[in-house]
């Protein structure tokens, strides 16, 4: 039975969505869950969701890392301090659990987590890997925000870890990796995108080449690879992007007049499909690679639904034994350098 860790005092209306999406989660993938914070806050809202002998266990934390919290004090709180953070990633470090997820502050989770746990062997950067809907399916994009400067190693590693958690978490064979680009032509891109090719074209890697924004969405490629700054750019411009469009489609339906609101109740299940596909909620969390440890993040503002779809994310990857497969093939990768 996999043994999740779930931050209670992570979302930004901490603890209800924490607590209620990890009853919920262990109702219906039958797995143990930890919820660690504040006793006190916790122990309520728990019992108020009857959770009889659903296998949720309290660890109590006194402490909590909020958006306050940066350079010299969230280095501190994350090397000594007993944050719900801290003590929740401790509990995987020491193998009482096998995965942590948390809607809290992103760089408060990564610097917590590398204090914590450590990198792995071979890694210099961890990268931050949400799934992105795609005209196929779905890609990983990688780095999502955790590194905004970077040099070609790292963006190698970062497509050697996309590429296993496509295949062992997501289930794709060979998956195809693409190095994010203004233009598909060997050459194009900035001087990073230009010096990182040979390395990606030299790996085991099952390279697809240089891929602009439209063969992303277009599902080209399995694994998308760029700097941090580029990539946080990309996803928030999509998220508002698709946030735009279904807020304008409810808009033109709602004034339209009488055959257009008939229409529209005719393409509610389609709009309702949509929906979904963009909704982060679906899936939850963006798992940081490259840390010792599985650690997933989520958004700030998630629901309980987001929570659930996180703890099913973070068992996928334990039972898939992701870290492991990550590390023998970064091992490869530094034999070969």
């Amino acid at each position: 039975m996999a043994r999740i860790v779930v931050d209670a005092m992570g979302s930004d209306n901490y603890p209800t969505p924490d607590v209620e999406g990890s009853v919920k989660a262990a109702r219906e993938y039958g797995m143990e869950i930890i919820l660690v914070g504040d006793e006190s806050k916790i122990r309520p809202v728990l019992d108020a969701q009857n959770p009889g002998g659903l296998p949720i266990r309290i660890v109590h934390a006194p402490e909590m890392l909020t958006m306050e919290d940066k350079g010299e004090d969230l280095t501190l709180k994350a090397r000594h301090g007993k944050s719900s953070m801290a003590v929740g990633m401790d509990l995987v470090k020491n193998g009482e659990a096998d995965a942590f997820v948390t809607a809290g502050n992103t760089g408060a989770g990564m610097v917590t987590a590398l204090f914590r746990l450590g990198r792995i062997r071979g890694v210099d950067r961890p990268a931050i890997a949400p799934i992105f809907p795609t005209a196929t399916g779905s890609c990983i994009i990688l780095d999502m925000g955790a590194n905004p400067d970077c040099k070609p190693e790292n963006l190698l590693q970062f497509g050697i870890m996309g590429s296993i958690y496509a295949e062992k978490v997501r289930g794709v064979k060979h998956p195809k990796v693409g190095l994010i680009s203004n233009g598909e032509e060997e050459g194009k891109g900035n001087e990073l995108v230009r010096a990182t090719t040979p390395l990606f074209k030299n790996s085991k890697l099952n390279y697809y080449g240089n891929v602009e924004g439209k063969e992303v969405i277009g599902g080209k490629v399995d694994v998308a690879v760029t700097d941090g700054f580029t990539g946080n750019v990309m996803l928030k411009t999509a998220e508002a992007v698709g946030k735009l469009i279904l807020d304008q489609v409810k808009i033109k339906i709602k004034n339209g007049g009488p055959l257009t609101m008939i229409g529209g109740l005719l393409v509610k299940p389609a709009l309702t499909s949509l929906k979904s596909l963009l909704d982060p909620s679906e899936q939850g969390a963006a798992i940081l690679l490259g840390v010792n440890g599985l650690v997933l993040i989520g958004h700030g503002r998630s629901d309980a639904t987001a929570i659930k779809s996180a703890i099913r994310l973070a068992k996928n990857a334990t039972e898939s034994k992701m870290v492991d497969a990550m590390k023998i093939a970064i091992e490869e990768n530094l034999k070969k350098g």
